[in-house]
């Protein structure tokens, strides 16, 4: 089993850039496939980036596509989200998940979940 724990959430103002980190702990994080997901309240959790386990293939909401860049450094299990050009919408809690599927997109296709990091971007 893996424990993830999101950091680097934070106040920023529309056209910022933050980075988000994942730090996993626990048996063969290379192994995993990673996503970010986030959620707003009284919403669906809602499927961002995911990253294949060796780094090489990534998939983007067309929501962020062009903005933001999934990343990961399997030498130091960690997850990476750079979030540019953000946008009041935006604003949401944003999860970290594992899977051990493919590039999943689907809440229901990750296992192990963090507990997720604040982001919130004012106009």
């Amino acid at each position: 089993q893996v424990q993830l724990v999101e950091s680097g959430g934070g106040l920023v103002q529309a056209g910022d850039s933050l980075r988000v980190s994942c730090a996993a702990s626990g048996p063969s994080f290379s192994s995993y496939r990673m996503g970010w997901f986030r959620q707003v309240p009284g919403k669906e959790r809602e499927f961002v980036a995911a990253i294949s386990w060796s780094g090489g293939m990534t998939n983007y909401a067309d929501s962020v596509l062009g903005r933001f860049t999934i990343s990961r450094d399997n030498t130091k299990n960690t997850l990476y989200l750079q979030m540019n050009i953000l946008k009041p919408e935006d604003t949401a809690v944003y999860y970290c998940a594992a899977s051990f599927g493919g590039l999943a997109t689907k809440a229901g296709d990750y296992v192990y979940w963090g507990r997720g990091t604040q982001v919130t971007v004012s106009s």
